[in-house]
């Protein structure tokens, strides 16, 4: 409504207000002060940057670098809105290489707090000093200043006291600005940063993060577990490269605490990103838990668009489907690589100490009492091929040439990274000894993914199977669903789906995968457009089949309690190793654990 009480009438806004404005949509916290104000030291060259803080910020932020620093012509301009040194015509907006650019932060900060700005740049006699308390200036002089910058920012929303009942508590605004360091300090490993919070409420809290140490880095703003537990990542295709760091399977959180994604050096949260990382993970993550990654993506500059929030961490891609893709296939290939092995186990490769003659060696295996025709399991079918799958029999007669023929030979037998099987505990666990230690491996969870991963082979290798139905499926849909349905028909085939478009807002389902049930159809259905129209495509039927074939594979694997000869357990172990994903069962739960002598011998005190 305007001024006169007319809501026809359009009255223009007083600079006050619109400088709240524009504060509300950068200003979100303390926490948003010491991001703008960090970005602006590193766009400024800066390779050391201080961060004060009293009363969870609200009471002071300051920040401190060695950067370029400002001119003391210019400093009045930095504290203006629309004032920037990132760009100079609407062009540069197409490929924006620096993290701030909008000339808004500064002016924004001003104007609901009490701002002091010093800086000098090389080769000045003084510094200059510019202070401005909600929009108005109150003091500007020369001061002695090393090259760099100082921004110190306090009372903030002194002046809208509404808003600064919407902050949180002091320790939730600390953490928020920790957390905002650390995420900035992963993407500048070569940028040392020094973090100290006062607070009335608790001791100051203070975090060194030196330049240049990756792993201490990595182990300070993650953990030091991390650095262990992760994988390198260093894929490039066309004009992407993804790099960084991502959790083994196995390492993962509670919440989404420790996921940091960065396009082209700046930190994002993106729905696309994290739908293409879940994917990824989708067979190896435990059910309720979150994966843990450092990744950094980079493509040139025009294919992104910076610009689309104000505190820019949103970006939009110009091509989404290929960048989901990349990062989708990227990181399934390096999590598909994750199986047992001499590295991964720490294992020197050696050799069994002494030799075996023929026929000890037959008189060895012999005593195993290994009975050929017990170890048949049932073969499993998947529907739409007669092709058996999994059975513990197909493991022994796949890994016998590798292991049984050297024994027998009398010849060196190379001691795998897995071991050899000693016993079986509580027919649940096999018990093995490799050349570091003890290993124990859960058969169940060991042949479940041994026979998931055959089974998913076997689809990939044979197509999706489609079943006709006798009776065509309708469904009602909206206009736009029922619009890619007819767009997009190639790719819905592709997923197993023929589905026909027979109504503005009807369609026509008339062949799905062989392994869906029915039942699941129109869920299924109404996912998979809902994927095609976020994401341009879907992977959304395929979760579902492959979600099948793991609860196929879990009830047709070896089950407790089911006696296995030491013949059969070695094959287990032999198949573990050339699996992909073998660490983990289809549900996400290990399926082995080591323990070196060293541990052992801590455990009963020996050589102390």
């Amino acid at each position: 409504m305007g001024a006169t009480g007319d809501p026809r009438r359009i009255n223009r806004l007083s600079q006050f207000v619109a400088d709240q404005i524009a504060a509300g949509e950068v200003v979100e916290r303390p926490a948003s002060i010491v991001k703008e104000l960090i970005e602006n030291s590193l766009d400024a060259g800066a390779d050391q940057i201080q961060i004060r803080t009293r009363g969870g910020g609200g009471e002071l932020v300051s920040v401190r670098d060695n950067g370029s620093g400002v001119p003391e012509e210019d400093l009045a301009l930095a504290l203006e809105r629309h004032a920037t040194s990132k760009i100079g015509d609407a062009r540069d907006l197409l490929g924006v290489a620096t993290l701030g650019f909008r000339g808004e932060a500064l002016a924004s900060v001003a104007s609901v707090a009490r701002v002091r700005i010093t800086s000098a740049i090389a080769g000045a006699k003084m510094g200059a000093l510019r202070e401005v308390h909600g929009g108005q200036l109150m003091a500007e002089r020369p001061v002695a200043h090393p090259v760099g910058t100082t921004v110190a920012v306090s009372d903030l929303f002194f002046n809208t006291p509404a808003r600064r009942k919407f902050l949180k508590t002091e320790r939730t605004e600390v953490a928020r600005i920790d957390q905002v360091v650390r995420r900035l300090s992963l993407a500048h490993m070569e940028v040392g940063f020094e973090l100290e919070q006062m607070s009335s409420a608790s001791r100051a809290k203070s975090l060194q993060l030196p330049p240049g140490r990756i792993n201490e880095r990595l182990g300070a703003v993650l953990s030091k577990p991390f650095v262990d537990e992760s994988i390198v990542i260093d894929e490039e295709h066309d004009e992407y490269r993804l790099h960084g760091w991502v959790g083994e399977p196995a390492h993962h959180r509670r919440q989404v605490d420790q996921q940091y994604f960065y396009v082209n050096g700046r930190a994002i949260t993106d729905k696309l990103v994290g739908h293409a990382i879940r994917q990824a993970y989708r067979d190896v993550m435990f059910h309720g838990r979150h994966s843990v990654f450092v990744l950094f993506l980079e493509l040139p500059e025009a294919y992104v668009d910076v610009n689309v929030h104000p505190t820019k961490h949103e970006v939009r891609f110009r091509d989404a489907r290929r960048v989901h893709d990349f990062i989708f296939a990227s990181l399934n290939r390096a999590l598909r690589d994750v199986r047992p092995s001499a590295e991964a186990l720490s294992v020197e490769p050696a050799v069994l100490g002494g030799h075996l003659s023929a026929d000890e060696s037959r008189q060895t295996l012999h005593q195993r009492n290994f009975n050929q025709s017990g170890l048949l399991l049932g073969s499993m079918k998947t529907q739409g091929s007669a092709a058996p799958v999994g059975g513990i029999a197909q493991l022994v007669a796949e890994a016998e040439p590798d292991w049984v023929a050297d024994v027998l030979q009398g010849g060196e037998v190379s001691v795998p990274p897995l071991g050899y099987a000693i016993a079986q505990l509580h027919g649940v666990y096999v018990l093995a000894q490799n050349t570091q230690g003890m290993v124990m491996v859960d058969m169940h969870a060991a042949h479940e993914r041994i026979t998931y991963e055959k089974m998913k082979a076997q689809v990939e290798r044979d197509g999706m199977m489609r079943q006709l139905l006798l009776v065509p499926i309708a469904l009602d849909v909206s206009a736009a669903e029922a619009d890619i349905v007819e767009d997009m028909a190639e790719e819905l085939e592709r997923a197993g789906l023929v589905i026909e478009r027979s109504g503005p807002q009807a369609v026509t389902v008339r062949e799905i995968p062989a392994l869906l049930p029915q039942k699941d159809i129109e869920a299924a259905v109404v996912d998979v457009l809902n994927d095609l129209g976020e994401m341009g495509s879907s992977h959304e039927v395929r979760r579902r089949q492959f979600d099948l074939l793991a609860s196929v594979a879990c009830h047709g694997s070896v089950r407790a309690n089911r006696k296995l000869s030491i013949l059969e357990m070695n094959a287990l172990l032999r198949e573990m190793e050339q699996t992909e994903n073998a660490g983990l069962c289809n549900h996400g739960r290990p399926t082995y654990f080591t323990q070196s002598m060293n541990d052992l011998d801590k455990l009963f005190y020996r050589g102390q």
